[in-house]
């Protein structure tokens, strides 16, 4: 018998305390011991979660008029550069752009110490940050300096927007230059000495809906500890890409745009990264729930990490000279092993997500929905299917 449910009917046995929600972890079990179908009627909700480093990613603010009245044209937060094209005092910071006086990769490899990522998780622990505004003057808008201390109470607006999140699946990276190298997947000894990956797998939240059958324009969310929503499809969406019978993607595929209040969020779960010899970042933590509206959807939140293959490429050579040169495959399962057998010997795996705090962000996701403080939103516009 098939099963058929609605988000309004979910959302009405979540505002009763009567919604069955598990993880995409627990569903797995689930599915395997007791079919698709009878895990649709059972579960109301899977909830997924990931935390990694998410370069796309940033924050608009607006620190309000000040009198005289400027128009900001320039701006610094604790001598990192933002974006001040924008209108009057509003502005954007970015998390990848570094401190002024950085020496970047000029001592190679550089440190990256401090950078937007940075100036972004202090701002939500409440910390001071230091304030420098630019302007040409106009009419309108006379004063030509101005500078401050400012935390975020203190920002009329605060709230970030992050242009690509959440990648569904992504490369596995290898070195197999002579030399060591520093990229945005991390120090990767030459020869093929290390291999690094960057996932969730089967907490995922893209990998549990790989056809975007619930997750989609609209969508409310975990963000950075409060609530926030999908806000577009995020930049670099490709879902044309080569995928396994169970239609999970075998690359990075699918993206989101998010945005959400910085003032209802925690630094735990956004964390400025420095990123030897390559700059600053931030980590993100990102959880979405997805309605089990039938016995499909219960079968796509089901994925194993043993069924979620991921290519491996070269940093060293193909991937700088953008050569799409696949050189093997591995399920999350062996990567998460710490070593795969490659070229004829095991090679060390590391993440550069958490796994670990995945799970705690889809469980928190879990507890909200179970104790009714957080509904399901239905997506207003599906997250392309195909590359448009």
């Amino acid at each position: 018998m098939k099963v058929n449910k609605t988000v309004q009917q979910i959302n009405e046995k979540i505002k009763r305390g009567e919604a069955f929600v598990v993880d995409a972890e627990e569903m797995i079990k689930i599915v395997r011991e007791n079919g698709a179908v009878e895990a649709a009627s059972q579960v109301d909700v899977v909830t997924t979660g990931t935390f990694a480093p998410m370069c796309s990613s940033g924050a608009f603010l607006n620190f309000g008029h000040t009198k005289p009245k400027i128009k900001a044209s320039t701006v610094w937060l604790n001598d990192v550069l933002c974006y001040g094209g924008i209108a009057a005092v509003d502005f954007f910071i970015g998390a990848t752009q570094i401190s002024r006086n950085d020496p970047a990769n000029n001592n190679y490899p550089g440190e990256f110490k401090y950078g937007g990522g940075h100036v972004i998780e202090e701002l939500i622990d409440g910390k001071e940050v230091h304030l420098v505004a630019e302007s040409y003057g106009t009419d309108c808008y006379p004063r030509r300096y101005y500078e401050t201390i400012l935390t975020i109470d203190k920002f009329r607006n605060a709230f970030l927007y992050n242009p690509r999140n959440c990648y569904q699946n992504y490369n596995v990276a290898v070195n197999l230059s002579n030399k060591t190298i520093y990229t945005y997947m991390g120090v990767l000894k030459p020869k093929a000495g290390n291999i690094n990956y960057c996932s969730a797998g089967q907490l995922s939240p893209l990998l549990n809906d790989p056809f975007y059958k619930t997750i989609g324009i609209g969508t409310k969310i975990f963000l950075g500890g409060g609530t926030g929503v999908i806000a577009w499809q995020g930049t670099q969406h490709n879902p044309d890409v080569p995928r396994s019978a169970n239609g999970v993607v075998k690359g990075g595929a699918g993206t989101i745009a998010v945005t959400g209040d910085m003032k209802s969020m925690s630094s735990k779960w956004i964390k400025g990264v420095s990123i030897l010899g390559y700059g600053c970042s931030l980590s993100v933590g990102i959880g979405i729930p997805i309605p089990i509206l039938n016995e499909e959807i219960a079968l796509y939140t089901s994925v194993s990490d043993e069924e979620i293959y991921a290519g491996l490429y070269d940093y060293g050579n193909d991937y700088p000279n953008k050569i799409d040169n696949l050189l093997a495959e591995f399920t999350y399962a062996e990567l998460k092993t710490g070593s795969v057998e490659f070229n004829g010997r095991k090679v060390p795996t590391s993440p550069l997500s958490s796994y670990k705090k995945a799970k705690e962000i889809a469980t928190i996701l879990k507890d909200w929905i179970k104790s009714k403080n957080f509904t399901i939103t239905e997506a207003q516009i599906n997250l392309p299917s195909i590359s448009t």
